[in-house]
């Protein structure tokens, strides 16, 4: 991690901001528990996109969840934030059933999500798409905001300042009044992760953070993801093709083939698996270069 990602992680002590940010149910001294996800298998129209899949993601790490196109990763990230029903198997959160619920109570459990295909509003500034990011975690009614009452304005101002200090945090606190269409794309991909981040989670979907981003970007993502894990404590469960980033940040990786699990474990036994290398990492499996790159 370098200085900068350093200081800004010293600006951003927890993610979950004062208890009373909290939803309710969530205990505001206790870490992110474990996920587990035990034997989910799915089906469309009679195919198995995902056959008996396991894993577990330890709290407080990142956990990478690899394959090559097809192989279920969109599949399982959707059973985990409640777009897609399993036909058998369990996924545990805490003392939550993830499996049935429905997306915006799995979002109250603290579990948030990016998107491979940003999914910010260009038009809007930073900063209200950071807003956007607290919806879950206001009190006050549509009365109360609309007529500007004391406690909604107090609240307004409450959650104003935990985005400029994300923002910060994530390395946008500059652009907070710029439309974020007017940003370039690997400043919309930190935003994006922002937003996420302002819903406070204990857990976070990462769905390919550095897709489409040059050298230096996917380095400076790579660190404030470390940042996150580091300094913040949410467990990280991402989806990434980009096996230098994965092999250098992840605690543990998850490879998928075909719907089914084919390896699980620290990246460095991972990518000497025989099976992983004929499937997916083809010549990463050799020695690399000393940053890890393939």
């Amino acid at each position: 991690m370098d200085g900068l990602t350093r200081r800004r992680a010293a600006s951003v002590r927890h993610p979950r901001g004062s208890a009373r940010d909290q939803p309710v149910g969530t205990p505001d001294s206790d870490g992110p528990p474990e996920l587990v996800v035990s034997e989910v298998t799915v089906r469309f129209a009679g195919l198995t996109a995902l056959d008996a899949v396991s894993f577990t993601v330890a709290p407080g790490s990142v956990h990478a969840l690899i394959g090559p196109n097809g192989a279920g990763k969109s599949t399982c990230f959707n059973v985990l934030s409640g777009v897609y029903r399993a036909a058998s198997g369990s996924v545990r959160f805490g003392g939550a059933e993830l499996t049935s619920l429905r997306p915006h109570q799995v979002a109250a459990l603290g579990v948030a999500r990016t998107f491979q295909n940003i999914a910010l509003s260009p038009h809007l500034t930073v900063r209200d798409n950071l807003m956007l990011g607290r919806h879950r975690l206001t009190r006050a009614g549509f009365v109360s905001a609309g007529l500007r009452l004391p406690s909604a304005r107090r609240e307004a101002v409450r959650h104003g300042a935990r985005v400029a200090e994300i923002a910060q945090f994530a390395g946008v606190g500059d652009v907070l009044p710029v439309p974020v269409g007017l940003l370039p794309y690997g400043v919309q991909k930190r935003v994006e992760l922002a937003r996420a981040l302002c819903m406070e989670p204990r857990l976070l979907l990462l769905d390919e953070p550095v897709a489409g981003m040059n050298g230096g970007e996917r380095r400076e993502m790579a660190d404030l993801i470390q940042a996150v894990r580091d300094s913040l404590g949410v467990s990280i469960l991402l989806v990434e093709h980009d096996m230098g980033m994965v092999m250098r940040i992840a605690d543990a990786v998850t490879v998928l083939d075909f719907g089914r699990r084919i390896a699980d474990g620290p990246p460095e036994r991972v990518q000497r698996d025989p099976e992983v290398i004929r499937a997916y990492l083809g010549d990463f499996g050799r020695p690399s270069d000393e940053h890890g790159e393939a």
